[in-house]
């Protein structure tokens, strides 16, 4: 299998319907897609240019996550944030139906494509995308991106650039994710006649807004999850 399939279908409550094909790369895990020929000027790389952005004009005449939302904000141009809309997403190995708002369904979308996008500060979550799961609510987002971020720390303490288990740069991570969001939202707002794709992604911030201030603590709430596994481990090594 040289790439993962992933489809969207939105439909509306005019009974118009938006779809959505998106193809990663098996490997990289990064979105394959026919960029726009003329791309608007909210996608220039030094339009709202985020300011730890480590690009340049000279390299990335465009913002290469901004390309990558050109057909969400065209195809959702005409929808409010609070339309109610029926949406299926797809994969080779199910396929899940949500009724939800137009604001809700597209920040699932939304989030699959910037994780996939070729921007620096999204490359963590690209394992995530790659066991994408739609309408994850916060506690599931938790669970998943300390999981991966645990997985990654296990494989370079193996390759011997680690030596311990630990949350210190997830907090980062999702620092600079809450820091590109302010400004992509600032070129959504220049795109968007309409709601829905900005507060989208104002949706999708949130969990990271609630994520970095209290990893510990979120870790020690999933603690409970644990609890058969560790009470019988404890009890075989008690001798030892």
């Amino acid at each position: 299998m040289e790439t993962i399939s992933i489809r969207y279908i939105f439909s509306i409550k005019d009974g118009s319907k938006e779809e959505f094909n998106l193809d990663l790369d098996n490997r990289t895990f990064r979105l394959i897609t026919k960029l726009p020929e003329n791309p608007p000027s909210w996608t220039k790389l030094d339009f709202h240019q985020c300011p730890h952005c480590p690009l340049t004009k000279d390299t990335h005449p465009y913002c290469p996550l901004a390309l990558n939302l050109v057909s969400i904000v065209e195809q959702f141009k005409g929808i409010f944030s609070y339309d109610e809309i029926d949406v299926e997403v797809m994969t080779e190995q199910r396929s899940i139906f949500r009724n939800t708002s137009a604001q809700e369904g597209i920040s699932s979308l939304m989030g699959l494509v910037i994780a996939t996008s070729n921007c620096p500060y999204t490359d963590f979550f690209k394992p995530m995308a790659r066991f994408h799961l739609p309408f994850a609510d916060e506690e599931e987002t938790v669970w998943r991106a300390i999981a991966t971020y645990l997985m990654a720390q296990y494989f370079l303490i193996l390759k011997g650039h680690r030596k311990r288990l630990d949350l210190d740069g997830l907090a980062k991570i999702y620092d600079n994710i809450e820091r590109m969001n302010i400004s992509i939202v600032k070129r959504l707002r220049a795109a968007s006649r309409k709601d829905s794709t900005v507060n989208a992604l104002v949706h999708l911030d949130v969990f990271a807004k609630h994520l970095t201030p209290g990893l510990e603590e979120s870790l020690n709430g999933l603690q409970h999850i644990f609890a058969p596994f560790i009470t019988k481990d404890i009890e075989n090594n008690s001798g030892e």
